[in-house]
């Protein structure tokens, strides 16, 4: 396969340059002078928040799905546009390559990132590269590599860079014993999704190189997220954002889960808001690395409703997909985000009316709406 090819060079390339003489018994496992791995104990890697010192210098990896972009307009109007570095492995649109500082970067070429890093004087990093839960189905491999060989290189240069890392979860990292209404920070995580596995990977492993190398890891749950300018990418709660568009277009709606399908979701706004709060957060403040958070929890037929009151013509059916339902069967219905609302003040302002109203204003200027009115 090409991607174990690239992490096998990149291995390779490593081990020849750094002069390590330990053997590797598993590909993608490194061993290199400056690796976690050799790091004492008791080392602090805490990074300075961004009041102490000059703005931080931003990566953002996998840039170019549904929240990247959206997280770098964010963070450029914050701390300049310049300190905020947008990446992918796919070609950017003219308006996203011109908005600020774009480049390639592989999460599975090591040292092209770790080059990255450094040239840039990176400081904050927000690693959104992964395979979501239903494309993750279809191509396990690669999803294994993306989002666990992916976050092993990411880990091991945070650390040794002294980087703030944030690393998003998901409501897929719960299973079908985990309580389901609601639930907590805390509970059994017994995902049955490569997606869901590889973030409680991530959860841990984060939560592990913070009290090992002292890492300043930064993780929060994301609910299914809702937002108008991108298009559904292979998620489960996909159906939330695909309904807009079939309104709009066609008048017409299928969806692939059941109507009484509970599950929590969240606005991009209130999303990407509480990134950046939970990534300035005093250290001190937080009680625990990983945070649930949540707005919103609804049906596809509520929304469908909501949506009704916009487009009364608008037709739904179902036509249930046996994988996004078993799935969606095994996820939360509603989160306990009360930890976050104690420990660094998150609040959300979109409930679903906002979330309906909102999602058409933004797209309505060339929508039927439009046309109707």
């Amino acid at each position: 396969m090409p991607i174990v090819k690239t992490v096998s060079r990149a291995v390779s390339q490593l081990l020849q340059s750094s002069g390590c003489g330990c053997g590797i018994s598993i590909v993608p496992v490194r061993c290199i002078g400056v690796s976690p791995r050799q790091v004492a104990s008791d080392a602090s890697f805490h990074s300075v928040s961004f009041s102490e010192s000059d703005h931080p210098r931003v990566l953002i990896t996998g840039g170019l799905g549904q929240l990247g972009v959206g997280l770098a307009k964010l963070l450029r109007k914050r701390f300049g546009k310049n300190n905020v570095i947008l990446s992918d492995i796919r070609k950017p649109a003219d308006n996203v390559f011109y908005s600020g500082p774009f480049i390639y970067a592989d999460i599975l070429d090591y040292k092209n990132l770790r080059e990255i890093v450094v040239n840039n004087r990176i400081t904050w990093l927000f690693h959104y590269s992964a395979l979501l839960s239903a494309v993750g189905e279809a191509n396990v491999p690669l999803a294994r590599a993306v989002n666990i060989t992916g976050l092993h290189n990411v880990l091991d240069i945070a650390a040794e860079h002294h980087l703030r890392l944030f690393v998003p979860s998901t409501i897929g990292a719960f299973g079908p014993t985990s309580p389901r209404d609601p639930t907590p920070d805390l509970c059994i995580q017994r995902p049955r999704t490569i997606y869901g596995v590889s973030k409680v990977h991530a959860e841990l492993m984060g939560e592990y190189y913070h009290y090992r190398y002292g890492l300043d890891f930064r993780c929060l749950r994301y609910p299914g997220i809702i937002s108008a300018d991108s298009q559904p990418g292979g998620g489960t709660t996909d159906y939330a954002v695909q309904i807009f568009h079939d309104a709009m277009k066609t008048g017409k709606f299928q969806c692939n889960l059941k109507a009484d399908t509970r599950l929590p979701m969240m606005y991009i706004d209130d999303c990407l808001r509480a990134t950046l709060e939970v990534m300035e957060a005093p250290a001190e403040s937080l009680s625990m690395r990983t945070y649930n958070i949540s707005a919103m929890s609804f049906t596809p037929e509520e929304l469908a409703q909501e949506v009704q009151k916009h487009v009364p013509e608008l037709q739904v059916t179902y036509n249930v997909d046996k994988v996004r339902q078993a799935i969606a069967d095994s996820w939360p219905m509603n989160f306990d985000d009360r930890n976050a609302r104690r420990d660094w003040g998150w609040k959300h302002d979109y409930d679903l009316p906002e979330l309906v109203t909102t999602m058409f204003s933004f797209l309505g200027s060339d929508s039927r709406i439009a046309q109707a009115n």
